[in-house]
């Protein structure tokens, strides 16, 4: 009998696909100042950001970064259009039972989803297909369709059960990126240290970027 490979990874590879969609997800893990870099540079970068964020992610964006993300979905994509100068066509944001948002179905193509930061909860209702939030069904989407997935997890120290979890998306393709930043940079600041880390999601995304110089540069 021929043997199957169960944990080919069914996410295909990004080489050669242009992102232009991206599904940012915002959980309640700390590392907010990650996920808020990543929309920012995503959006300078002329790309088009869906994004979910959770209650709990409102809450550490408070106590992290005093940036207050507003319970409604509509109200927060107000006040990010003003504060980076785009509009819906670049940026839309929904709320976590939001069920007719375009990311909650394989019909609408988001090119790659990533969840900075990543809490251990989310990591695990993502593992096991449990989506009962708008967040969850994303990914799940992301992984049922094959498209990239990043995720970001924020969490130290790791239990068997986070690594057993981590360990199955990645057997499914999912590029699982902690948060760990490399020193041969340099960093001076805090934002230095933040920008290793979305420089490196960048990078997974196939997107240019001069966040920092390569290695040997």
């Amino acid at each position: 009998m021929t043997s199957i490979n169960v944990y080919r990874p069914l996410i295909k590879m990004m080489s050669t696909q242009t992102i232009q969609t991206v599904t940012l997800g915002l959980t309640g893990a700390s590392g907010m100042p990650y996920g808020i870099r990543l929309l920012e540079c995503l959006l300078r970068l002329d790309k088009t950001v869906w994004l979910v964020y959770s209650q709990a992610a409102q809450i550490v964006a408070q106590q992290e970064m005093n940036l207050q993300l507003p319970s409604s979905a509509s109200a927060c994509e107000a006040m990010l259009h003003e504060k980076y100068g785009v509009d819906g066509s670049r940026l839309r944001v929904f709320g976590q039972n939001q069920w007719s948002a375009p990311c909650a179905s394989g019909t609408h193509v988001a090119d790659a989803m990533v969840v900075c930061p990543a809490t251990m909860g989310a990591v695990a209702a993502i593992a096991h297909g449990t989506s009962d939030h708008l967040l969850e069904r994303a990914a799940d989407v992301s992984i049922k369709e094959g498209r990239p997935l990043i995720i970001v997890p924020r969490e130290a120290p790791l239990s068997a059960i986070h690594l057993e979890n981590l360990l199955k998306l990645a057997r499914l393709g999912v590029c699982v990126l902690p948060p760990s930043p490399g020193f041969y940079q340099h960093p001076k600041t805090v934002d230095d240290i933040v920008d290793f880390v979305v420089a490196r999601i960048l990078d997974q995304l196939r997107i240019p970027h001069d966040l920092l110089p390569r290695w040997g540069e």
